[in-house]
């Protein structure tokens, strides 16, 4: 009744414990990123189909797999391979797509680890959408795309476990410097092209994940901004209740916000000097004296 789509790139580390919390469906999908590991022949032992693909952003990734992919079912349920499926979510959904209403998509709670603790007040993204009929979805941004459903959305309340340092503190460093780059050109696009009245669907859309992205939009337009994701995290969402996992995860996130700072404000300098290189007057020499004749 569910298919299930995973996205990899060199996870031969998580790619086995993923698949095993989806060995429920009778179609697994993973679409690798051409991984110079095992994760592809790893995936096909445990009986997942596995399609490799180039990357190109995370939203034409998923449109692709959702428009193309020869799924056997019209549910998917989207998981990455650092993710697992819990048993009370497997059954809970189900039972969702047994008797789906009027919904097309259900989100779910999410719990992330760090330092092997539940970071539950400072985890950043506290639900994900990852079941939907496919035919019924489309995503935007080039990262940390913004899930855009045509009909309504139920949820549940089965845990998706999700485990981002599983690969090392340093990996989720540098792939988060590869991210803050991405981020940092959403940031001049946002700011290039979203006028302050849209805006206020940060405040007034009725949709969760829509209101997320005018949120998002909303804090790129901020002072300060590493601070602030500081405080908010640690703070107001109770952070320091989580520990030393809370604080580190904290400073960690406040770091990745002064980067994607950083890179936008170099971005912007850098296309300041090209535009001005390319207004400035051509110098022209002056022509030698001509002989009198």
């Amino acid at each position: 009744m569910i298919s299930v789509l995973v996205y990899t790139k060199n996870e031969e580390r998580n790619i086995s414990d993923c698949l095993a919390t989806v060995s429920w469906s009778d179609d697994i999908h993973v679409v690798d990123s051409h991984s110079d590991d095992h994760t592809p022949a790893i995936a096909r032992a445990l009986g997942a189909r596995v399609t490799s693909r180039s990357y190109t952003d995370e939203s034409e990734q998923k449109n692709w797999a959702m428009s193309t992919l020869p799924f056997r079912h019209d549910w998917v349920f989207q998981i990455d391979a650092d993710e697992r499926c819990t048993p009370g979510l497997a059954e809970e959904m189900g039972a969702a797509v047994a008797s789906p209403k009027a919904y097309v998509a259900f989100r779910f709670p999410r719990r992330d680890y760090f330092l092997g603790k539940w970071i539950r007040h400072v985890q950043l993204q506290r639900y994900s959408l990852r079941l939907v009929r496919r035919d019924c979805v489309h995503y935007e941004r080039r990262i940390n795309p913004v899930c855009r459903i045509r009909g309504a959305v139920g949820q549940l309340r089965g845990y998706l476990d999700h485990y981002p340092f599983s690969k090392g503190t340093g990996q989720w460093i540098e792939r988060h410097n590869h991210y803050s780059t991405l981020e940092a050109q959403e940031l001049l696009q946002v700011r290039a092209t979203a006028a302050w009245t849209e805006l206020w669907g940060a405040f007034t859309e009725r949709d969760f994940h829509t209101r997320r992205c005018h949120q998002k939009r909303l804090f790129y337009r901020l002072p300060y901004r590493p601070l602030i994701k500081l405080l908010y995290l640690y703070v107001w969402r109770l952070g320091f209740l989580d520990g030393k996992a809370g604080r580190d995860y904290a400073l960690l996130q406040s770091w990745y916000e002064y980067l994607i700072s950083l890179k936008s404000a170099e971005m912007r300098e850098n296309a300041a000097q090209e535009a001005g290189a390319m207004a400035a007057p051509h110098c022209v020499a002056d022509e030698a004296p001509r002989s009198p004749v």
